[in-house]
């Protein structure tokens, strides 16, 4: 079984088991991580993923034994052919060769990232909401050794997280980028020591899910639907989005903020 779900009350760990091959995507385990975090975002009791390569790789990429064995005039095959889903569940655009890449869940997903995380690996880590690395843990593009371009988010959501020009010098150099330096330029947002990734991340997680969880899915909702929207146009929308929210958990939450509940920034009585 190349990916396992562990289940630890509403947080979900997603786990892509192929160390053999440092958890580089075939086909067999890109279908199954898809189906995994469809199954975490249709799941009521579900709330939050963490994504986690076993053996001390995140993801090598592409499995590029098995590229090699694809038609050159055809390489993508059966992914041209846009298979029947919902809206944002690839409905319009086929199945990312990297496997849930393409899809846009209302779950937040936190990247436990240990070792590469390139090429494709690293468009899978840019995927996920945030991340948290460990010190022995890079991106890259790899692939640019190879002629194997980004098809899996890669130019378009580093752009968005580090700015054009230092995502365009990441990406035409195909240089490794160490933890520590995406921790300096936005690429994760925690640093840990090696072996402590997972754990770090699952203690996160557990921290998001104690929260009312519509207004968690509505806020995050709203800041990634505001990308690229004009202010007014992003304000329109941030009202719309946030109104269910309001109705179904603010008015409880402060009603128990007056019963004397969370004082004072304590996140620990809520």
């Amino acid at each position: 079984m190349t990916v396992e779900v562990k289940k630890n009350g509403s947080v979900w760990t997603v786990i892509h088991n192929r160390p053999q091959a440092r958890n580089a995507m075939d086909p067999d385990s890109a279908d199954a991580l898809t189906q995994a975090f469809l199954n975490f975002d249709a799941d009521d009791e579900a709330r939050v993923a963490v994504f986690y390569g076993e053996g001390g790789a995140f993801c090598a990429g592409w499995d590029l034994k098995y590229v090699s064995t694809l038609d050159q005039t055809y390489p993508l095959g059966e992914l041209d052919i846009p298979p029947a889903g919902p809206h944002g569940k690839g409905g319009e655009i086929p199945r990312g060769p990297l496997g849930p890449s393409r899809l846009e869940l209302d779950k937040p997903v936190i990247g436990a990232i240990a070792g590469p995380a390139v090429a494709g690996g690293m468009e899978l880590a840019l995927w996920c909401d945030f991340r948290v690395m460990q010190e022995d843990a890079y991106l890259g593009v790899y692939c640019r050794r190879w002629g194997v371009p980004l098809i899996d988010g890669g130019t378009v959501r580093l752009p968005r997280i580090v700015g054009q020009g230092r995502a365009l010098e990441i990406i035409l150099t195909g240089r490794k980028v160490p933890a520590q330096e995406c921790l300096q330029i936005g690429l994760c947002e925690y640093l840990v020591p090696n072996g402590q990734v997972r754990s770090k991340a699952e203690e996160l997680a557990q921290d998001i899910a104690r929260f009312p969880s519509t207004c968690v899915r509505a806020d995050r909702r709203s800041a990634i639907k505001s990308q690229g929207l004009p202010l007014r146009d992003a304000l329109i929308q941030e009202w719309y989005n946030g109104r269910e929210a309001l109705v179904k958990d603010g008015v409880a939450g402060a009603t128990r903020f007056k019963q004397g509940l969370g004082r004072h920034g304590d996140f620990d009585k809520i």
